[in-house]
């Protein structure tokens, strides 16, 4: 029995001690949300502005044509990134973003499109690595604060691959999985195609009588075709930054609920381990009690046997 009662004390210790690992964990993430929801709602204004005023360039002046907002004849490689997070204790946050890869993945090669990795996230690149999967490029330890020049990088690289002929080497679309940010306790995995660009064409209302109000005061220089050129690159960085930003608050989210969950369920654990070692404590002085009696009952005996 006392073997029993230490092996429930020794891990009662051990469960203890991974409860303030987790209960840490979780205070790490509550800290650094604040900053990722404030670096995300600064980013989005921009990248609202920069739709909009692509998306006016394209509907209302001389309805140019772009590579970048073409189909291509060609689609049989598709690009497909994907954002993880460089470290783990974050629940299913990866887990989501690699199976819903892996969903798209198949649908392509359903159309008869090979899918085309791209990594963000030490998470997934190990996850493609331990599988021996091939992949194009990667880029990790930026997930938990990511920053505009690496965002630039993989909507240069993105875009490149792009404007590369497929029969070279290039690519015909380009979809991103990553993690949308809803609130502290809701975040939805979503897939996303921004290559070829969908910019919605749209009039400019709010005029009187439901007339459609006066464009905006823009004016293009040098001319409207490199102008909107140099737009869209930069609308494909800004939706990889704002994206990255995405996944970002959503993995300090999906690490405070986990830990959160862990450290309850520590506790619940602590506390039904403690009754097992209560149990078992009263169950030894039970024991050493009826060996007391039975010896003073013999001894009783004994003595008056003499």
């Amino acid at each position: 029995m006392g073997a029993q009662l230490r092996a429930i004390r020794a891990r009662i210790r051990s469960v203890t001690s991974t409860a303030k690992i987790t209960r840490a964990q979780e205070l790490i993430a509550s800290s650094r949300i604040p900053q990722a929801r404030q670096r995300l709602d600064s980013a989005r204004p921009y990248a609202a502005e920069i739709t909009r005023v692509a998306s006016i360039l394209i509907s209302h002046g001389t309805h140019m044509d772009h590579a970048l907002l073409n189909r291509k004849p060609d689609t049989s490689r598709v690009a497909v990134l994907l954002m993880s997070s460089d470290r783990g204790f974050c629940g299913g946050f990866n887990n989501d973003v690699l199976r819903r890869g892996d969903a798209l993945a198949a649908l392509l090669r359903e159309q008869d499109k090979e899918p085309v990795f791209y990594l963000s996230g030490r998470k997934a690149v190990d996850f493609y690595r331990f599988r021996h999967r091939r992949t194009e490029r990667e880029w990790v330890e930026l997930s938990g604060h990511p920053t505009y020049e690496v965002a630039a990088e993989i909507g240069q690289t993105l875009v490149e691959a792009f404007d590369t002929p497929t029969r070279e080497g290039g690519v015909g679309e380009v979809h991103v999985v990553f993690t949308e940010f809803v609130s502290m306790l809701t975040q939805e995995t979503r897939v996303r195609r921004i290559l070829p660009l969908e910019i919605e064409e749209r009039e400019i209302g709010g005029g009187a009588g439901g007339a459609a109000a006066p464009l905006p005061p823009y004016e293009f220089e040098p001319a409207p075709g490199a102008v909107l050129d140099l737009l869209l690159r930069q609308y494909v960085r800004g939706r990889i930054w704002s994206m990255l930003l995405e996944s970002s608050a959503s993995e300090h989210a999906a690490r405070r609920q986990a830990m959160m969950s862990a450290t309850e369920n520590a506790h619940e654990l602590i506390g039904q381990l403690t009754r097992r070692a209560n149990s078992a404590r009263q169950a030894e002085i039970t024991t050493e009690l009826t060996e007391i009696v039975s010896g003073a009952d013999a001894l009783a005996q004994k003595g008056g046997e003499e």
